[in-house]
């Protein structure tokens, strides 16, 4: 019976060689697009899949309230991590890291800027990292020992045989490898090349070791029997109990939630990468239906070509099962070739995909997984596909069709409805497109409060902030300086902060977080930054020792205070000047309107030289000069610098690759949409064909039976604008209520999409029109 069916589904194949390649190409592009979503979905989902302890480990955030309202943190006091593996039995290992270091390693002439932390030994044991070289147990026996990736240890050693050979960090001190590790998956939180003992920093300065000081990250493995709930209420006001007076609330945050469900709003989980995990999934399976909805609306539409076929079969004896059965085998049949030719798709697309995601995700069809996933998406897109038309073409009447070949009512309409569904999700995905569009780039275009333009950072390594003002002199004397200044952070991050600061007025129940920044006195110059009133820093720090600069939401934040010659006191009661309020600029987050801050002259412990390019000078000329200065400043260290414009665009990584795959989607919803209005196209100019041949012998134009023959199809997709647009409307306006700095929704978007669809799909049936209208009439009216 395969046999079979596989024989007549060839003969039909090969019978109708244009409308079985737009069938075939419909359903192999359909087939495609979703696996590749599929792949990226499947990614996300298995996100930290290769740690066995996954359920039991978590990491522990804190709730802090400001003014009261909460904000979610990750970052721990350093002693927490030794009191809570004493006083909470549940916890089975504990462990903390310093979050990410950007260290110099150093071998010989060779020298590398390698990303890691330092962390607790027991991490280990945690995560059970894969070794290739080293003893698990014993790698941080030593205080200066370091354990390497595979990677890092080939690029040095050439091997990943390293363990016993030294290191420098930062050209200071010589670390031992003690242990390679292979590397972590790209789908894993953790992305370290390398791992130190923390004991090295622990007590660097003495406020690592206070309970009101936040700069751990802290994991911790759960015995399997322990009760979340439980230690969730041990651990709800644990440092309330070590720091009276802090309103801060901890809770354990589990790892299988640290890529899907990252979002907090008011210390709840609220979201996160999920909803685009479930937003494309759904996206893969429209794509999927669309491509079925053209096997479908082809296969109605040329039944009556089998209409024949039909009625004899049913003569001689065929019942309506056997039919189906046979109709449904065939679709099946055309399913698989379809799934064969598009995994050749998935190969040729995968790199050009991957480098689309940033990700590298991969498809071997003899893996378990991937092929029983293409068996199933063959038999169900084949049993979808099929199933209408199976139906439809066995219950035509056999006398019927044998004796006047009019088909059952209602085929048209349904044809036409799918039709209407297909467009309608190809609108809304070309008006999702645009808006999101015109949301990145709405936040894009604002007003920064800074200029982001031929500024780039460097990280100060050495004794680079020591040399400072030399460095300075020899920026501005290469010519192609405009200005350089120190700062704690990149100007598009701000990191520090605290509720400790007071003036005079200042209400006992108001804590608003605040945040600071140590900068050199050239940092508002540099950023091309505004002052609202008051003066710059001094060039002399020493003159502004006791001097501030603040912003206007911290002006506004002090009331009457928050003017020139205001007085603040930080978190030691030491009063300072306000000497000039800049005008707010953006920081952290690029939605949202800017927070209080402080700006502190000085340059102790500033960690970022930000250097400003004049605009007119020739940007390789001027890193080459760039970096003549630095290596003469700071020879022990490479010049590696970052482009200010890459880390803001990076800032819209998530909505950007949302707006790119809808861009994508939308092409392939409409392309696939058209290969089906092309097929349709064609069957109605074929049907028509008497009637076209007669007009054009009345003396009809070209014009006019291309319009006659393309109206119908415009009214379908006038219909389906209309269904689209209010769905549109809904869902993004719904989507954009997530940022607070946000576009409306213009009308002249729904008009831009339906314009477009429309001149899409007239482009699309026109060619067969005028192919129809410009065919001889007495060949047409010769046709049976």
């Amino acid at each position: 019976m395969i046999g079979n069916y596989f024989k007549t589904t060839l003969r039909s194949l090969l019978k109708n060689r244009a409308y079985s390649f737009l069938n075939i190409a419909g359903l192999a592009t359909g087939i495609a697009c979703a696996s590749l979503i599929f792949l990226w979905v499947q990614d996300e989902l298995t996100f930290n899949h290769n740690f066995e302890k996954r359920n039991n480990l978590y990491t522990i955030y804190e709730n802090q309230t400001y003014d009261g309202k909460m904000s979610t943190f990750i970052a721990t006091p350093g002693p927490m991590a030794k009191a809570l593996k004493m006083e909470i039995p549940e916890i089975k290992a504990i462990a903390r890291t310093a979050g990410s270091d950007q260290l110099l390693f150093s071998l010989d002439e060779k020298a590398i800027t390698e990303d890691g932390s330092y962390a607790d030994p027991e991490i280990f044991s945690m995560l059970k990292l894969s070794f290739i070289n080293g003893d698990i147990s014993n790698v941080f026996k030593e205080l200066h020992s370091v354990v390497i990736n595979a990677t890092m240890a080939k690029k040095f050693f050439g091997t990943a045989d390293a363990v016993g050979k030294t290191l420098k960090i930062n050209n200071e001190q010589e670390y031992t490898v003690t242990g390679v590790f292979n590397d972590l998956p790209k789908n894993s939180t953790f992305q370290f090349q390398w791992l130190a003992p923390i004991a090295n920093i622990d007590h660097k300065f003495p406020w690592m070791q206070e309970w009101g000081a936040n700069w751990a990250h802290t994991y911790v493995e759960l015995i399997p029997s322990a009760n979340v709930t439980g230690v969730n209420k041990k651990l709800q006001h644990y440092l309330t109990s070590k720091n009276s007076g802090t309103k801060t609330e901890c809770f354990l945050f589990g790892m299988n939630d640290w890529n899907l469900h990252n979002n907090f709003t008011n210390g709840k989980m609220d979201g996160g990468r999920i909803e685009y995990v479930r937003l494309f999934s759904i996206i893969g399976f429209i794509i999927l239906i669309i491509a079925c909805i053209n096997f479908m609306n082809l296969s109605t539409a040329r039944s009556e070509k089998r209409a024949k076929e039909v009625g004899v079969r049913k003569v001689m004896g065929a019942g309506k099962g056997k039919l189906i059965a046979q109709f449904i085998g065939e679709a099946i049949v055309m399913s698989f070739i379809a799934v064969f030719i598009a995994v050749g798709f998935i190969y040729i697309t995968l790199p050009a995909f991957n480098n689309l995601v940033q990700k590298e995700l991969f498809i071997d069809v003899f893996e378990p997984v991937h092929l029983i996933y293409l068996l199933l998406i063959g038999a169900v897109t084949g049993l979808l596909a099929g199933s209408y038309p199976a139906f439809y073409l066995s219950s035509f009447n056999p006398i019927t069709v044998l004796k006047s070949m009019k088909l059952p009512a209602g085929a048209g309409f349904i044809r036409e409805g799918l039709v209407v569904i297909q467009f309608s999700i190809s609108i809304i995905l070309i008006v999702s497109t645009i808006i999101i569009y015109q949301q990145i780039q709405h936040v894009k275009n604002r007003d920064l409060g800074y200029n982001k333009s031929n500024l780039i950072y460097v990280t100060t390594q050495g004794k680079l902030t020591d040399h400072f003002e030399n460095v300075y002199q020899q920026l501005k004397q290469s010519r192609v300086v405009e200005n350089a200044s120190l700062s704690d952070f990149p100007v598009i991050q701000v990191w520090k902060n605290t509720d400790n600061y007071s003036w005079t007025g200042k209400a006992p129940t108001q804590n608003p977080l605040i945040s600071f920044e140590n900068v050199s006195p050239q940092f508002v110059r540099t950023m091309g930054m505004k002052l609202a009133s008051g003066r710059d820093f001094y060039t002399n720090s020493t003159l502004d020792s006791n001097s501030v600069i603040i912003n206007e939401a911290m002006a506004k934040q002090m009331g009457k205070q928050g003017r020139v010659g205001g007085i603040i006191r930080d978190v030691g009661k030491k009063e300072f000047e306000i000497a000039g309020i800049v005008k707010d600029f953006l920081y952290n987050d690029m939605y949202a309107v800017s927070t209080p801050l402080v700006l502190y002259n000085k340059i102790i412990g500033t960690n970022v030289l930000s250097i400003r390019i004049k605009s007119n000078v020739n940007l390789s000329e001027a890193l080459a000069k760039i970096g003549a200065v630095m290596k003469v400043n700071n020879p022990a260290y490479p010049f590696e610098y970052k482009f200010m414009d890459d880390d803001f665009d990076r800032l819209f990584k998530t909505e950007a690759l949302t707006g790119k795959l809808a861009g994508v989607f939308a092409s392939l919803a409409i392309l696939i949409s058209c290969l089906g209005l092309f097929g349709l196209a064609a069957y109605t100019a074929e049907r028509r064909i008497k009637e076209i041949g007669i007009r054009k012998v009345l003396g009809a134009s070209v014009a006019g039976l291309t319009g006659l023959l393309s109206k119908d199809f415009l009214k379908l997709v006038g219909i389906s604008c209309l269904i689209a647009f209010p769905i549109a409307w809904w869902a993004l306006s719904k989507w954009l209520q997530n940022y607070q700095y946000r576009i409306t929704v213009n009308w002249m978007v729904f008009a831009a999409a339906g314009i477009l669809a429309m001149l899409i799909a007239l482009a699309t049936v026109s060619f067969q029109a005028i192919k129809a209208a410009l065919s001889n009439p007495v060949n047409s009216l010769r046709n049976e």
